[in-house]
């Protein structure tokens, strides 16, 4: 007898990335192919303001090319849109314009979008795009934004959030339950945190938290069955992984027999990798801090943005 039950959704993580270059247009659909809920992936703004799907500020890691994306334009004849990925099958760097595009296909309008906001970005100019291509799509206020969540490192940029895309859900993603709590818990609704940050006590109590109040987790980037089964039990909303066919393949063997397929994955690697035990969370928690505040500043002294409404920017 099959038994309904709610298991974790099942987001891309940068698409269907395991097999496909990460951020490309071809991750995106293999995911969706495989039944994935939801994508994520990463923006950054050219030099001459064009939103692209990118993890990292430097292009060098995934497509050999040099320099910062904010120091590079995406046109002319040295653009960025004539790059290619390393990894085959080569693609090409899509924007945010051709993602939205082809999460607004009929056939792909039931799939959600979180957009990873790196802290290299201005977010007021970074928001402001968006928002210009977002609100071009037809019926964009109930066939897509609803279907957006922001992902927020840093405290700066909730404000601007709320200023320059107020339509859209905000979630955290972080890898420290307390930087969850201090700065994030009263203006996001999702909490996406590394699976490491979930392990402890504190993340087992930092779970309950979120189901008492109505907060959804999601956890990254879980790869391993043994991890999918360990959200699974943790109660969690949304796995975000590389391997999109491996976690649906997975919970469709749970639809059928959730006891038999639990129990065949043990919970023993909890205890036996290092990097699950507090002085690795912590010492990894403080230095992802350094490297944000270096890239956004402190995260108790900022600069909130000018007031204005969406009124006039819609307008």
């Amino acid at each position: 007898m099959v038994i309904t039950r709610a298991l974790p959704e099942c987001w891309g993580h940068r698409g269907a990335s395991a097999l496909y270059p990460e951020n490309t247009l071809a991750s995106f659909e293999a995911a969706i192919r495989d039944g994935a809920e939801g994508i994520e992936s990463d923006v950054h703004v050219s030099l001459d303001s064009v939103v692209v799907m990118f993890h990292d500020p430097a292009l060098e890691r995934t497509t050999g090319s040099e320099g910062l994306i904010r120091e590079r334009n995406w046109h002319g004849p040295d653009g960025m849109e004539h790059l290619r990925t390393i990894k085959e099958p080569r693609q090409p760097i899509p924007t945010f314009a051709e993602t939205i595009t082809l999460l607004m296909k009929p056939e792909n309008q039931h799939v959600k979008f979180n957009i990873d906001v790196k802290v290299q970005n201005d977010p007021d100019r970074l928001f402001s795009l968006m928002h210009n291509i977002i609100s071009e799509q037809p019926d964009w206020e109930s066939k897509l934004a609803p279907r957006i969540l922001l992902g927020l490192w840093h405290p700066r940029f909730v404000a601007f959030a709320k200023a320059g895309l107020p339509y859209c859900r905000r979630s955290h993603i972080g890898v420290s339950t307390s930087i969850a709590r201090k700065y994030f818990w009263d203006d996001v609704e999702v909490f996406s945190m590394s699976f490491a940050s979930l392990v402890s006590v504190d993340g087992s109590k930092f779970r309950e938290e979120c189901k008492i109040a109505g907060k959804k987790i999601m956890v990254w980037t879980v790869n391993e069955p043994e991890y999918m089964m360990e959200a699974v039990r943790w109660g969690v909303d949304v796995v975000l992984t590389d391997v999109t066919k491996k976690w649906l393949d997975l919970r469709g063997a749970l639809q059928v027999d959730y006891d038999a397929m639990l129990s065949r994955y043990g919970r023993l690697f909890l205890w036996t990798k290092w990097h699950f035990y507090f002085p690795a969370v912590l010492s990894f928690a403080r230095a992802t801090r350094m490297t944000l505040e270096s890239a956004a500043g402190p995260f108790d002294h900022f600069v909130l943005p000018e007031p204005a409404t969406m009124a006039s920017r819609i307008a």
